[in-house]
């Protein structure tokens, strides 16, 4: 009876410690979504940023009167410069702040936004594209780690697969927004759109993201690890990308000996700005990004490709062009959330593989294109490929950030961002090489294509044995779950 009585009268006690604790998890709840809103914005921006100008590529080569190679330079500049920094401002980030370095990587996209669109020069473009890489790794290597530290390990897929689909749907709306403001606007419209959303982006995080995440907050930097790795990954991508001349083979044996002494370097520091055991005890952490490599080299000059075949060899304009590109997006952005929330479900590597046998598949269709394939066939190979990419890129990601500790959240991001980025940037370097050989320093004109054609046909089947021995890699990765 004592008991029952003095249970009663703690009861409002209890009832305040409950109110209480439901309205500390209703704000939990709240943060995290809204870091979920923008960091998916973050993702929205840099590949909406990279689709649309795929797009205008065919007007910046007609008036600043660019060659086939020099344009690929548009593109693969910021790729370079993105992937210097990836890992050493992932590790800032971690060390730092992840908020901080985010905030810092959406004010400097934006800025060399609007540099890139009042620049008068080929030259100064490139330039400018480069200081847009510095912001776009701030943003990369920061991100998904700012995401995986506030939600639990049980809704990380979802998560991942809605940011995922952000990416995927900034990649959808790309071609269409890029193509209508090219065609009406001109391509300089493209980059003054990116301010005012960067503002956006910029105005949110200091509003809704509270707090900073910082999981190895008092560790060193580590500036030498960080300036042979951004100089080894130069001379690699851009050696490559002079190949097969004398040069290219001297910048890729430089890169090579670079790599081995960074590695050789990051064994011995106790502070590594990527730690080496990552890749030497984690089979899962390792063989992901090998995956994720593979799998971004294999298909990221694709639109590229597309988008100056549709416009030269089919005669569309630029908004019909991204009207037919926007297919393989669309269903990358439907799909990717769906197979995110299975890989919680399902072995990572048994999903993120099934998407490398449909990407292969659609991959060696690709080399049948000629100037007489019809538009529907087109569609439907790009919509095979949007469901292999979904297949593939949330569980794979899934992988990486659910095999590593949380201090590592943020170099682990940054590293699998470099994945990407190094394999897009191997992906433009492996065309530019194929275009030297075939198309040599020229524009494209209707005397060069077919010559353009054989270039872009034998580029489709590198590509497709590439990705068949991804399938390899990411089956290898073994079990993420152990019960």
């Amino acid at each position: 009876m004592c008991a029952i009585v003095c249970t009663l009268l703690d009861f409002p006690i209890s009832l305040d410690i409950i109110g209480e604790k439901m309205e500390k998890r209703v704000k939990e709840y709240s943060s995290r979504w809204s870091i979920l809103l923008v960091t998916s914005l973050s993702s929205f921006l840099t590949p909406f940023m990279a689709s649309s100008i795929n797009i205008a590529l065919p007007s910046i080569s007609r008036e600043f009167k660019m060659n086939a190679i020099l344009l690929g330079w548009i593109a693969t500049s910021y790729l370079l410069a993105a992937a210097m920094f990836l890992v050493p401002f992932g590790r800032l980030a971690d060390i730092q702040g992840r908020k901080k370095i985010f905030l810092y990587g959406i004010s400097l996209y934006g800025i060399s936004s609007f540099l890139v669109a009042i620049s008068t020069s080929a030259e100064g473009l490139i330039i400018f594209r480069v200081l847009q890489g510095f912001g776009g790794a701030m943003i990369f290597g920061t991100s998904v780690a700012i995401l995986v530290s506030v939600f639990p390990v049980a809704e990380r897929g979802a998560v991942l697969g809605i940011n995922t689909a952000s990416v995927y749907s900034g990649l959808s709306l790309g071609p269409f927004l890029g193509g209508l403001l090219t065609q009406n606007l001109g391509w300089r419209s493209i980059f003054y759109l990116n301010v005012p959303i960067c503002l956006i982006i910029i105005f949110l995080a200091l509003w809704k993201l509270k707090g900073e995440w910082a999981g190895a907050r008092g560790e060193r930097f580590d500036f030498a690890g960080s300036i042979i790795y951004s100089l080894a990954l130069v001379s690699l991508i851009y050696g490559f990308s002079l190949l097969p001349a004398t040069k290219g083979f001297v910048l890729v044996t430089l890169a090579i000996l670079g790599i081995f002494s960074f590695v050789v370097l990051e064994m011995k520091v106790e502070f590594p700005v990527l730690n080496i055991n990552l890749f030497r005890t984690n089979a899962v952490f390792a063989f992901s990004n090998l995956a994720a490599l593979v799998n971004y080299s294999a298909t990221s000059a694709v639109t590229f490709l597309l988008s100056l075949y549709l416009q030269y060899i089919k005669g569309l304009s630029p908004q019909n062009t991204g009207s037919i590109l926007v297919f393989q997006p669309i269903v990358m952005a439907i799909f990717s959330p769906l197979f995110g929330r299975l890989s919680d479900k399902i072995e990572p590597r048994f999903v993120a593989s099934t998407g490398m046998g449909l990407t292969v598949v659609g991959l060696v269709l690709l080399t049948l294109l000629g100037g007489n394939s019809t538009l529907i066939f087109i569609i439907a190979l790009l919509i095979l490929l949007g469901l292999g990419f979904a297949f593939f890129s949330s569980p794979n990601t899934n992988a990486v950030m659910s095999s590593v500790e949380k201090k590592y959240y943020g170099v682990s991001s940054a590293t699998l961002a470099t994945m990407r980025l190094t394999g897009q940037m191997l992906s433009m370097g492996m065309v530019m090489m194929i275009f030297s050989i075939y198309l040599g320093r020229v524009q494209i004109t209707p005397q060069s294509y077919p010559l353009f054609l054989k270039s872009m046909r034998t580029s489709f089947t590198i590509f497709a044995v590439l990705c068949f021995g991804g399938i390899f890699a990411s089956l290898a990765r073994g079990r993420l779950r152990r019960n």
